[in-house]
């Protein structure tokens, strides 16, 4: 669980550094395909996926056997069926890709091309990482993070000619640092590792957010996680959760992280606009589960109404078991509100069983809507 937790930050990644085809063109030198590479992000992130399909169809006819094209059709898999469970059709053809696109990486030998294979293969190794990690796939995490540490390391040498790059090293230099403070239990694991420094981490993520060519998303999704989980600075975080729902306002993911933001600050008013602009059975089980907590949180914080409250709490729950330990973090949301709600009834021991329940499935669980 906890390890999740950090690669969900550093992972989610795709590359546009210099990729070349197999008669030495370069894409960016090919200013055409290089405007349907950014479409094809902007879309995919979005969730448009009938354009990003159509763009990328035009990408792939120009570069077959790059690994770019195997990189961008396993994010559409990836976006497109998320959460991705394991054992699924989708699942496999996203693993597929992924593990091509590290192959196809690995065989470039020319340093003239290194960095942009570079970040192709993070790429897919993150976005491997993310789907094991998630799913709790532990025996497929441990040999792939491990053999990752290497080209994350090689990252800190192209930042100056490629500052996407500020992204892997950002990363790197905040969770080396904060990471074991907040789980001291991993401070002997990540002690070889060189150290890293928080506030350098944090000038580095704000600059891939400001100047990179593919990583804006991420990096504003990743500042607004860390502001908000491990800074505690949820303010703050808004500038960094706003800017990413108005990018993507189609993406379920950054939508409601948006949400959860405004409902930490106190913001009732705007975030329940948000929700009723939505419609009232979202097409995304996963998300509309998402919404059903935040309606809770709402009657309960807002209208101060613990019965409406306590059945979207539960109705909640149940819709999000599906979606296994991607669901866990609003699962705790539900429990601490329902223990809330029976401490104020006077069933302390039924409050005791929910607090306790909501504590095992939150990582960071000073973040409960308690106050």
């Amino acid at each position: 669980m906890s390890l999740r937790l950090i690669i969900c930050n550093i992972c989610i990644v795709i590359s546009l550094f210099q990729v070349t085809e197999p008669v030495d063109g370069q894409i960016l030198q090919d200013t055409a395909t290089l405007n349907l590479v950014k479409k094809n992000i902007d879309y995919i992130y979005n969730l448009q996926f009938s354009d990003a399909k159509e763009t990328y169809n035009k990408i792939i006819n120009a570069y077959p056997g790059h690994p770019i094209v195997f990189l961008m059709r396993g994010m559409m898999t990836y976006w497109e069926n998320y959460p991705l469970l394991n054992k699924t059709a989708a699942e496999a053809s996203f693993e597929q890709d992924m593990r091509q696109c590290i192959k196809l990486s690995e065989e470039n030998h020319e340093p003239v091309h290194e960095a942009e294979y570079l970040m192709a293969n993070l790429c897919a190794r993150g976005f491997l990482l993310l789907f094991y990690s998630d799913n709790e796939l532990t025996m497929e995490v441990i040999p792939l993070a491990m053999s990752t540490y290497k080209y994350m390391m090689r990252s800190f040498d192209f930042t100056s000619s490629c500052p996407d790059l500020y992204y892997f090293t950002g990363v790197y230099n905040y969770y080396r640092e904060a990471y074991p403070k907040v789980y001291p239990v991993y401070k002997s694991l990540v002690f070889p590792f060189p150290k890293g420094d928080m506030k350098t981490g944090l000038k580095e993520l704000q600059i891939s957010a400001t100047k990179s060519v593919a990583l804006r998303a991420e990096s504003y999704f990743i500042l607004s996680w860390i502001i908000l989980n491990f800074e505690k600075r949820y303010t703050e975080a808004l500038y960094y959760s706003k800017n990413l729902h108005e990018l993507y306002p189609q993406n379920a993911l950054y939508y409601a992280i948006y949400i959860k933001n405004l409902l930490l600050i106190k913001q009732y008013d705007e975030a329940e606009k948000l929700i009723s602009a939505l419609p009232e059975e979202h097409e995304n089980k996963y998300f509309h589960s998402q919404l059903l907590i935040f309606k809770g949180i709402i009657q309960e914080k807002k209208y101060l109404n613990d019965n409406l409250a306590q059945q979207y709490y539960n109705r909640g729950l149940r819709e999000i078991s599906f979606a296994g330990h991607y669901g866990d973090e609003y699962a705790a949301y539900a429990y601490y509100g329902l223990s809330r709600i029976y401490e104020a009834s006077g069933e302390k021991q039924i409050s005791k069983i929910f607090r306790k329940e909501a504590n095992k499935l939150a990582d960071f669980k000073e973040i409960n809507f308690d106050k």
